[in-house]
């Protein structure tokens, strides 16, 4: 194989960092963001791989997300920590080598698995939801984000997303490990099924499952990223 053979120079310019005119958020790759910073804009904690510019980065502090999402936080021990990032120049932002998708909201909301929330910009007011029902099973519960207004997201996912349609007539039901977004207006719920083979030996030795009704989507990814853990004794 030759694809991947190449000159020094002829390396450094395929590879060279390109202003590609996108706005804000673009895509360097499908799995490199490169953020055109002229201001401020939120960011996953570790997701920053290099920057060029006058950037100053900044840990959310405690009244950034309000006192509400605060209190939320407490209670789990968990969430998605933010890092905001100040300033101008670019900030390349990458995790875990997972696709990244950009979205523009316009005056919208979805809800965000927090572990696939890349960046959003400070127009969009973000929420802190939690899914504490089956506590005993789920290390400080379920987390995800909801997102609501007019501005970019850059989310995450492994491979392609598939999106679901969800309807009164046909709701859907997601292992919650493979589950990266769904629409704003649904509130999923977590059930149980000691009968889904799926989950045997995961987690809590139980299968965990969410069930989503009413009218909207939801996206899922070929790929279960296990971030809840057996906490019984």
């Amino acid at each position: 194989m030759t694809e991947n053979r190449y000159s020094l120079a002829a390396f450094v310019n395929k590879t060279l960092d390109r202003d590609l005119q996108q706005g804000l958020f673009e895509l360097e790759s499908d799995r490199m963001l490169d953020i055109n910073l002229n201001g401020e804009v939120w960011i996953k904690m570790g997701a920053m791989v290099a920057y060029t510019g006058q950037v100053k980065f900044v840990r959310e502090g405690l009244l950034d997300q309000g006192l509400g999402n605060l209190l939320k936080k407490a209670i789990s021990g968990e969430g998605t920590q933010l890092t905001k990032a100040m300033g101008h120049g670019s900030v390349f932002c990458a995790d875990s080598g997972k696709k990244i998708t950009i979205l523009q909201l316009k005056n919208e909301a979805i809800c965000v698995n927090g572990n696939d929330l890349l960046a959003f910009e400070m127009s969009l007011k973000p929420e802190i939801k939690m899914m504490r029902r089956i506590s005993s099973m789920l290390a400080g519960g379920l987390f995800n984000i909801r997102l609501e207004g007019t501005g970019m997201v850059a989310i995450t996912s492994h491979y392609d997303p598939l999106t679901l349609p969800v309807t009164p007539n046909s709701p859907v039901t997601t292992d919650p490990n493979a589950t990266v977004m769904w629409s704003g207006n649904l509130e999923p719920e977590l059930k149980t099924d000691i009968q889904w083979k799926t989950f045997i030996g995961r987690g809590s030795g139980e299968s965990v499952q969410m069930l989503f009704r009413g009218n909207g989507f939801v996206v899922v990814q070929p790929y279960e990223e296990v971030y809840y853990q057996n906490i019984q004794s």
